[in-house]
């Protein structure tokens, strides 16, 4: 049983946009460049990606969780603990230890990160406008959990180094209670979030052994 009511969910969505306006644009033109330095490699993109995405986490723990969505869920201030550390992660790894790379190689795994990084900017608020939403009452994307989640294992299937694991788990938790969303609280842009954890990690760990293996024969 949950806390709050979906009216009183919706409402937070509300009350956090109009608050916020216009940082969503920002956070699109910020998440559109880093699509663009994955196509257009530039020097220092791991970095960049990686503080993009770092940014984007960071903020939605402390904004979204902690500022508003703990206003009707107690829990969501370790959410927005979860979040911080998972920002700080990104930040040590991608941009203090230049450890992360990405780039595309037209393979399944990239192309499904493709398709999850398309529907967390574009798909993902639409589906909501066409199920009855106002623009307003939308999760919008980078500054929120879900379309933030998708876009990040969009990213990571885009990996061409490894991932370490503590990176993944986070992304993978949230894909599952952000995920319960859909079902929960009859949010169906999550459907997607909620099987992207379990359909991304497997990919992105069998997919670093068998490059692991060839390198070794």
């Amino acid at each position: 049983m949950l806390p709050f009511t979906r009216d009183q969910f919706v409402a937070i969505f509300v009350g956090y946009n109009e608050s916020i306006w216009p940082i969503q644009v920002v956070a699109y033109l910020v998440g559109i460049f880093a699509i663009v330095i994955l196509f257009r490699p530039v020097e220092a993109a791991g970095r960049l990606v990686s503080a993009i995405l770092a940014l984007f986490w960071i903020w939605t723990g402390i904004a979204y969780h902690w500022l508003f969505f703990s206003d009707v869920n107690k829990a969501a201030y370790l959410f927005g603990v979860l979040f911080l550390a998972q920002g700080v992660g990104l930040a040590v790894v991608g941009v203090l230890q230049d450890r992360l790379r990405f780039g595309f190689r037209q393979s399944l795994r990239q192309w499904i990160g493709i398709g999850f990084i398309g529907y967390s900017t574009g798909a993902y608020p639409v589906i909501g406008i066409l199920t009855g939403h106002a623009h307003i009452e939308l999760p919008m994307f980078g500054v929120t959990p879900c379309p933030v989640t998708i876009f990040t294992f969009g990213i990571f299937l885009l990996a061409t180094k490894s991932i370490p694991r503590s990176l993944l788990i986070v992304p993978f938790v949230w894909s599952l209670i952000g995920g319960s969303a859909a079902v929960l609280l009859d949010v169906p842009q999550d459907w997607l979030l909620l099987v992207s954890g379990p359909i991304s990690i497997p990919l992105i760990i069998f997919s670093e052994r068998n490059e692991l293996s060839a390198q070794t024969n």
